[in-house]
């Protein structure tokens, strides 16, 4: 009896412990082979209306209209903010059209006696412009506690003590919300806050030029602030509400509800293309108020993580570093796809939409991805929609790809991956900052023709085409000045179109590139032979400051290395994270850098106004945009006549001069423009390549359905290993279990013989 109920119960344990293990191995087998296991984002999300693309290095640093002019800040502000106008989507060249405004407002001119001029008028004759902006009734700001109201009408939070925010760390923690109606006044509100010297406006230096009454306000406004930060010590982020409804200025005003007036001085053409950047975005004056409360600022509670706006999408989690979400704001009233565009539209499917109201995705999810290779993999996997939302060089990088690599050509193909390309306004520089002793303009004539002959050598040693075969696999450009091919101004043949500094002509007309003896000898003429100093032997290093300080720029700062070794001087990299890369920036502490800049507007303007005297970054406190703090009189004379001229013969004359000018000078070593081209998967409609247009979210659509399909397609489990490791356990378990039960029985045995010794 105790032998036959031993083994039982063994037996029963042991096929127990058998059906256990293929219990819980089936479960997990079925799962493999039906169940997507690699997707990043929550389980499921794939089959939902929400945009996935990655941001990379960093968060966006400026949020704030009135301070951001970064272009991986533009997927935020531009989708979230409401300038007056914005771009038809679709028409090339671009046209503008009206955002919040009604309609493109017509100028209207005035001589110094405050007549009206007709519209043709000279430019010398105008002695100011103004324009009356109709806006749009009815237009809401998204949900947001800053405007938020009790029963009795009062505002909610525009009253909270230090220890009502200790527990708020994003704006959603604020349970109440509320909106009302854009107005004119949130416009005059914004424009005026361009001056304030809380935050540095890149845009105020230039809009002081132009806006009546703005630079004479930004000295009031200063004043009221320093009045306001009296007993506060300069360490201290609680700062006192600045309210700027107390203060009036002329040149902007609400004629009534929906009607903004702007006064500009003289005639400024482009004064229009202003009016669809964020910079004139709306700020209602609550926002500024909410912000300003006790502790809020410690939380990041401020405008540049948290913004207000009318547009289509308003933001709803700012994990720095890590995760940002744009979500649709449901008071935004929609807006029309357009009907029409230019040839070929049609037939690449973009005008499938019209009349369709956007924006069509309903959610916007941003993930940090610090590696290109993931980044790749994820988009290749289906896990993102598009590898860069705001740029257009990672598409060009597939297109080289396929070029180099069949198999890489058949994936993308079989993958239907979009890669739409065009002709942008843009531009990648190494520029020499002019108030450095060494590269700069120097402090005397003998000192400033040696600087430039420095220059001189190092643009000729900097061999940008051998750059675009390397780093860039053929798609682009060497750039013989700053202007792009795809704006008007810019030649094909003549002085500005051949850099003769750098350039020499072919007897077959050709441009060949000058030598690097050439450039030695230049080097040798500025005083430093074999690159060192004459006076003192030492050997000339310059340094060069770059905005990425991932192990993957390597190659590339390499490469500049290299290029400055060449004749013989050392280059000292400094590589930054692109925030402090911007810090620097503001206050001049670099000597040498690298920059593009993508074209706010299609005007040469836009591009020229980067090397106006008045516009330097270091010399307007961060304000400015001419990075290089270039400052040559001749060349701001011809920059100012060049702003009251429309397109035509008289501006191509100057734009001419302008870039011989800069050409002589070295200011930039040019640089090259890119090929751009897109890159979307085949769920995504709508996806025309632009960096122009900025609010180009809204008009994108998906189809959730595809895009799940395809992922469980491309992402399939291997599975097959599952019952291999099933019968491995089952044959590991077994011999085990015989094992075990023949020593239980031998012991039982053992244990009866004790008990009966005379058996």
């Amino acid at each position: 009896m105790t032998l036959t109920g031993s083994v039982g119960r063994v037996r029963r344990l042991s096929l127990i412990v058998l059906c256990a293990i293929i219990a819980l191995a089936i479960p997990i087998f079925l799962t493999g082979c039906t169940e997507v296991s690699n997707n990043p984002h929550a389980t499921g999300s794939e089959k939902t209306n929400t945009l996935f693309v990655p941001f990379s290095n960093r968060s966006p640093k400026y949020l704030d209209p009135a301070s951001s002019y970064s272009n991986d800040e533009t997927p935020y502000t531009y989708q979230i903010y409401e300038p007056p106008y914005g771009y038809h989507y679709l028409k090339r060249p671009y046209t503008l059209v009206g955002r919040a405004a009604l309609e493109i407002a017509s100028p209207h001119y005035l001589d110094k006696a405050g007549q009206t001029l007709p519209d043709n008028a000279p430019g010398e004759l105008i002695a100011e412009t103004f324009f009356d902006i109709k806006l749009k009734p009815g237009i809401k700001f998204a949900p947001h506690p800053a405007l938020a109201k009790n029963a009795a009408g009062e505002y909610v939070y525009h009253a909270m003590k230090r220890e009502d925010v200790t527990d708020k760390h994003q704006i959603t923690d604020f349970k109440e919300t509320g909106t009302r109606e854009l107005t004119a006044d949130d416009y005059v509100y914004a424009i005026r806050r361009l001056a304030t010297p809380r935050i540095k406006s890149p845009s105020f230096s230039t809009m002081a030029d132009y806006i009546v009454g703005l630079k004479e306000y930004g000295d009031i406004i200063s004043a009221a602030d320093k009045d306001l930060r009296a007993s506060l010590a300069p360490t201290d982020r609680d700062l006192p509400f600045l309210d700027f409804r107390k203060y009036d200025f002329e040149g902007v005003q609400a004629l009534d509800k929906h009607t903004l007036r702007i006064r500009i001085k003289g005639k400024y053409p482009q004064f229009k293309y202003w009016l669809a950047m964020t910079f004139f975005a709306p700020i209602p004056w609550e926002a500024e108020r909410f912000y300003a409360q006790p502790g809020m600022a410690a939380k990041n509670l401020t405008l540049n993580f948290w913004p207000v706006g009318t547009g289509p999408y308003m933001l709803t989690e700012f994990i720095e570093n890590r995760r940002h979400v744009m979500e649709r704001n449901p008071n935004f009233r929609g807006e029309p796809y357009p009907c029409e565009g230019e040839p070929g539209d049609a037939e690449k499917g973009y005008l499938a939409d019209c009349g369709k109201m956007t924006p069509f995705v309903d959610r916007v999810v941003f993930d940090i991805e610090k590696e290109s290779v993931p980044l790749q993999a994820k988009f290749l996997q289906g896990y993102y929609d598009s590898p860069a939302i705001e740029r257009l060089d990672h598409g060009t990088g597939y297109i080289v790809a396929m070029g180099d690599d069949k198999k890489k050509e058949k994936e993308f193909k079989e993958k239907g991956i979009k890669l739409p390309t065009t002709v942008e306004a843009n531009n990648w520089y190494i520029g020499f900052n002019w108030i450095d002793p060494v590269v700069g303009k120097g402090n005397s004539p003998e000192q400033a023709e040696r600087n430039r002959k420095l220059r001189q050598a190092l643009a000729i040693a900097i061999e940008w085409e051998e750059h675009i075969a390397i780093f860039e696999r053929g798609q682009g450009m060497p750039a013989q000045g700053p202007l792009p091919p795809s704006l008007f101004g810019y030649r094909e043949d003549g002085p500005a179109a051949f850099n003769s500094v750098v350039y020499r002509k072919a007897p077959d007309g050709k441009r060949v590139r000058r030598s690097i003896d050439e450039a030695k000898q230049l080097l040798r003429d500025a005083g430093y032979p074999d690159g060192r100093d004459a006076n003192t032997g030492k050997p000339l290093v310059l340094n060069f400051d770059y905005q990425n300080a991932a192990p993957g720029a390597k190659a590339l700062l390499d490469w500049y290395t290299k290029q400055f070794a060449k004749i013989g001087i050392q280059l000292e990299v400094r590589a930054t994270d692109y925030n402090r890369f911007q810090d620097k920036m503001s206050k001049g502490s670099i000597q040498i850098y690298f920059w593009g800049w993508l074209a706010d507007y299609p005007d040469a303007e836009n591009f020229l106004f980067m090397l106006y005297g008045p516009n330097a970054k270091a010399l307007t406190g961060g304000n400015g945009e001419n990075n290089s703090n270039y400052q040559n009189p001749e060349f701001d004379k011809l920059y100012e006549r060049l702003k009251f001229l429309e397109d035509g013969p008289e501006k191509q004359e100057l734009i001419d001069q302008m870039i011989v000018l800069v050409q002589q000078d070295a200011v930039w070593s040019f640089g090259y423009f890119p090929t751009s081209a897109a890159a979307y998967h085949q769920w995504v409609s709508n996806g025309k390549p632009t960096q122009i247009i900025r609010n180009h979210i809204g008009y994108l659509r998906l189809d959730p359905e595809l895009r799940a399909r395809k992922i469980a397609e491309w992402n399939k489990p291997i599975w097959w290993p599952m019952p291999l490791i099933l019968l491995a356990l089952i044959a590991a378990i077994v011999p085990a279990w015989f094992a075990w039960r023949r020593r239980e029985r031998e012991t039982a045995a053992r244990s009866i013989a004790i008990e009966n010794p005379a058996s």
